[in-house]
């Protein structure tokens, strides 16, 4: 038996095919999570990844975005009888505590970020998620999400720059090896790249400033490979630390959702 886990994001959509007995990821699919409209391309999607594979009838995904959640959980209701589950609505105390005021304000992508990395990591961490958002996140050795902080995304920043200034092009964001531009281009990248280089930074250190901790120090997301040569602390990229977050989440549900 197998069971869908997935990540609902702004940008993108992670789903991926989980044996229910060893809860390895089989395979995974990826989408441009304004395709989920599309339900020729979503049917084109999920004949890959499910291809007559005897699922279980409970889905379980982390969701940031309702009105995706809300199609796509019609759809494979739909066309595959599975039930969509949103993390939030299953016990996380076992896995992490939520040490907020107002645990509803925590993004479901974040928490399965903290279930992830406690379990993986079990060590005082920082998860550093490049999305639509750049987030940091800090989960202690206990299993205690502290909070966080959230910074406007790359792609986002760059789409939003380009869009309110005339003169300004979209661009791709790449290391810059001299910081001073000698174009338009070079002067953009320049900014960006080592911009967020400095945000990244100074964040890390104010986080052990304050807590008076050291973290392990945690990249995901799209542009975990960019800035690893010009971070000043080791870090180590974990691609899949969300869906593992919803695999731990699965298993302590497990009864409640086979």
């Amino acid at each position: 038996m197998r069971v869908l886990i997935g990540d609902i994001g702004n940008t993108i959509t992670k789903i991926c095919l989980v044996q229910i007995n060893t809860l390895k990821v089989k395979k995974i699919i990826y989408l441009n999570s304004r395709d989920i409209y599309s339900t020729k391309l979503l049917k084109k999607k999920f004949k890959k990844l499910i291809k007559g594979r005897l699922i279980n009838k409970i889905a379980l995904f982390s969701s940031v975005v309702p009105k995706y959640e809300l199609i796509l959980s019609k759809f494979i209701k739909k066309f595959y009888k599975i039930n969509l589950k949103e993390i939030k609505e299953k016990k996380i105390d076992k896995i992490v505590k939520i040490d907020i005021k107002n645990k509803n304000q925590v993004g479901s992508d974040r928490i399965a970020n903290a279930a992830g990395v406690y379990k993986k990591y079990r060590t005082n961490c920082i998860v550093l998620d490049f999305g639509t958002a750049t987030t940091f996140d800090v989960v202690t050795k206990y299993g205690i999400y502290k909070g966080g902080i959230i910074a406007p995304g790359v792609n986002l920043s760059i789409k939003s720059l380009s869009s309110s200034a005339d003169q300004i092009p979209i661009f791709s964001i790449k290391k810059q090896k001299k910081i001073i531009g000698k174009n338009t281009i070079e002067a953009l990248r320049s900014g960006f790249y080592w911009g967020y280089c400095g945000l990244i930074n100074n964040i890390i250190l104010k986080i052990e400033n304050e807590t008076k901790k050291k973290y392990k120090i945690i990249f995901t997301g799209g542009y975990a490979n960019l800035f690893k040569t010009s971070i000043i602390r080791n870090f180590t990229i974990d691609r899949n630390i969300t869906i593992g977050g919803i695999i731990e989440i699965f298993k302590k549900n497990k009864k409640y959702l086979s």
